[in-house]
């Protein structure tokens, strides 16, 4: 049981309800308590009801919705005996998810390199190497390397020319940055490892997204942070209602939240968010700015995905970095060479101020002394004068990419949805009810590595969706999803392998 609990009041679940289509065939026929309980289990696996929501007392929602109290009783009966509803006398009934459930921690392994050949991986959201310029890059920082080497190759908050590109790139979007602001760590993890160990103890509450990034929120699990998830809202996409909607932060619940939880850091991605791709409005920014200074609260900005806009018409600006639009507030910013140039760098960043880099240094030399020099030389270099260059590059391959799961999933999986989003490395898909977690134990038999949506929830929620990045080249699409197909079909027959007229079950 979550121990800071949401409370939903009878018209605030009665409109979520409203938004809750079931799978099955249209027109389908069930029994009135069978159709309230199933709409709530929806909400709870994706999402949009956090894990240890209260809910409102049977009479009260029989009221609301004018059902009778023995549908709503029923229902709730039917919740609690499937494992998704929990309940104490005298305390009420809150969501829960059923025992046994995967572990919405579960890390998400790359592929083997002498694998690649064989299994399609759709695990990891990661772009190859931008040649030539990575070439042109690394040849240019081994020529500087003979002036660090005279030295002891020890540079707790990163070798100067890097965080001066760093700094120079924050000013150029808005922010205007120092090199004594900036701190470069290994990879974005790192970053963020280094500021969840000095800003959160054990015990702290953290809000986060929900969903959000899988492997910070096994981050914040392992350092002893209790999570409060805020689910994100939905508005209309551009295409109207034929389109999926698309997500946005709820004011009112984040304003809820911060107010009631106080959580000592609410950790958000504002930019091209991963899973979903969504871009946050400076308005919402402002907004959560207030509410967090207002308890106190840090505010931890992801910006590992900030430079990857392929959605976004070149005319029209993107939304200031999260730090420039309210200088009072405790903003702490990570950002990462990884998803615009190349994981393989291991190059992560902090923006924080100075007296807080100084501390983190200190505190980084107990586990880290610094990152690799020739990393570091090779990153500022392509965050030179070649970037505008590698990031049109990059940006085009996504574009092409999303473009192409566009036309090929429809085609494939008619009943999967997702909104288009504006940016970001990966496309957020809600299968139609098909357990992501069984495509995901499917797909590992079939050689298909699937990232299951419960793996971005903060309890394991979301286990209708799946994340699918954007990596696979364009011309590859078609047949990737041929595949992706073809695990869907397993799975939604119980995991059976068909072969002539018979079927034997998979080992999984």
């Amino acid at each position: 049981m979550a121990d800071w609990h949401t409370t939903v009041t009878p018209p605030a679940l009665a409109r979520l309800l409203t938004t809750a289509r079931l799978p099955g065939p249209a027109g389908a026929r069930r029994p009135a308590y069978r159709t309230l309980a199933g709409q709530i289990r929806q909400l709870v696996t994706e999402g949009r009801l956090p894990v240890g929501a209260r809910l409102p007392a049977e009479r009260e929602l029989a009221t609301t919705l004018e059902l009778s109290r023995t549908t709503v009783a029923t229902a709730y009966e039917t919740l609690r005996g499937d494992g998704y509803l929990r309940s104490r006398r005298g305390a009420g009934s809150w969501t829960a998810l059923p025992e046994g459930a995967p572990p919405p921690g579960d890390a998400l392994h790359p592929v083997p390199p002498d694998e690649q050949g064989h299994t399609l991986d759709l695990g990891v959201a990661a772009l190859p190497a931008p040649q030539p310029w990575l070439g042109t890059a690394a040849a240019r920082a081994v020529e500087q390397l003979p002036y660090y080497a005279s030295g002891h190759g020890h540079y707790p908050t990163g070798v100067p020319a890097l965080r001066e590109a760093v700094a120079r790139r924050y000013t150029e979007r808005g922010l205007p940055t120092t090199p004594d602001q900036v701190l470069i760590t290994t990879g974005a993890m790192g970053a963020l490892h280094l500021v969840q160990r000095v800003l959160v103890g054990r015990g702290d509450r953290v809000a986060v997204e929900a969903p959000s990034y899988a492997h910070t929120l096994q981050a914040l699990r392992l350092c002893g942070a209790r999570l409060v998830p805020v689910p994100y809202a939905h508005r209309p996409g551009p295409q109207g209602a034929s389109a999926p909607p698309r997500p946005v932060w709820d004011r009112d619940e984040w304003q809820r939240v911060l107010r009631g939880a106080a959580p000592k850091v609410a950790y958000v991605i504002p930019d091209f968010h991963n899973p979903t791709g969504a871009l946050i409005d400076e308005e919402q920014r402002r907004e959560l700015l207030a509410a967090a200074r207002a308890a106190g609260s840090v505010v931890l900005v992801d910006e590992t995905t900030a430079e990857l806009g392929w959605g976004v018409p070149e005319s029209e600006p993107l939304p200031r970095p999260v730090a420039a639009l309210d200088r009072a507030a405790q903003v702490v910013t990570v950002g990462s060479a990884g998803k615009l140039l190349w994981g393989g760098l291991r190059i992560g960043w902090v923006r924080a101020a100075p007296a807080l880099v100084r501390r983190l240094a200190g505190e980084r030399v107990y586990s880290d002394v610094g990152t690799p020099v020739l990393d570091q030389l090779i990153a500022a270099e392509l965050l030179g004068e070649p970037l505008p260059a590698v990031r049109a590059h990059q940006l085009d391959r996504l574009r092409a990419t999303a473009r192409a799961f566009a036309t090929a999933l429809p085609g494939h999986l008619p009943g999967w949805s997702f909104p288009m989003p504006p940016g970001g490395l990966a496309l957020w898909v809600s299968t139609d009810g098909l357990s992501g977690a069984a495509l995901s134990a499917v797909g590992e038999r079939d050689g298909v590595r699937i990232a299951s949506g419960n793996r971005f929830g903060s309890d394991g929620a979301f286990e209708h969706h799946v994340r699918i990045p954007l990596t696979v080249p364009a011309p590859a699409v078609p047949a990737a999803v041929e595949r992706l197909a073809a695990v869907a079909a397993r799975a939604a027959a119980g995991g059976r392998l068909g072969s002539g007229d018979e079927a034997q079950p998979l080992a999984v």
